[in-house]
């Protein structure tokens, strides 16, 4: 693979995307001998001169502060196992849960599957994280729908001042919370929430190419 005019296409590390010339090395491109050559598999983009490769898939790596949407996946007396879409399971304390939770009442007031809105607070140096309930509009998820879009599409989602997020929401008249790992939770009426869900299509399938902002529109005023 040669010729780097291609925006867009499917590039495996390894390959060449052509010669320097004026163009710069970006995230996922190295130069060698005169040539930029991909080093992680993704799509081809080239922005103001630079290529870059934008991955296929990314792993939510947390951060102290992160907002993100987790799932129970076990429990003992005074602790849950969250799910948040990382390397390891987070930790949620007894101590930290939204409410008052007596010890060893945990299943009691979150069982295996349950959905959670909560927030990173520390992450040691493997990546394990402790996460939070206490804070405004952290709780427990019993109502609307949970989706996903990779992390490094978020910005996709959100759009330039939020404007890609607010026009969602206004189109679809659900209301939506963005996990910073790639979880959505979205709340409406079934062809709202259908709509929603079929803007985050879009943006799964096609987030890496240019015109995705027109894709989506067009999705929303079909």
């Amino acid at each position: 693979m040669g010729d780097s005019g291609d925006v867009g296409r499917l590039v495996i590390p390894g390959d060449s995307l052509g010669e320097i010339g004026e163009r710069r090395a970006g995230h996922g491109v190295l130069r060698r001998n005169g040539e930029l050559i991909a080093t992680r598999l993704g799509h081809l983009q080239e922005k103001g001169g630079e290529l870059s490769v934008h991955p296929v898939h990314t792993t939510y790596t947390p951060r102290p502060g992160d907002l993100i949407v987790g799932y129970v996946e076990g429990m003992r007396s005074n602790i849950w196992f969250i799910d948040i879409g990382g390397p390891f399971n987070a930790i949620l304390p007894m101590s930290l849960a939204a409410g008052k939770v007596d010890f060893g009442a945990t299943r009691e007031y979150m069982d295996v599957g349950s959905a959670v809105l909560c927030r990173v607070q520390e992450v040691d140096e493997n990546h394990g994280a402790v996460v939070t309930m206490k804070g405004m509009g952290l709780r427990k998820l019993n109502s609307g729908f949970i989706d996903r879009v990779p992390p490094h599409l978020l910005s996709r989602v959100v759009g330039v001042e939020g404007i890609m997020l607010k026009s969602i929401k206004e189109a679809s008249d659900c209301r939506m919370v963005v996990g910073q790992n790639g979880r959505i939770w979205i709340e409406g009426d079934a062809s709202g929430t259908r709509l929603a869900r079929a803007a985050l299509s879009v943006i799964r399938e096609a987030g890496h190419r240019p015109d995705i902002e027109s894709r989506v529109r067009g999705i929303l005023e079909a």
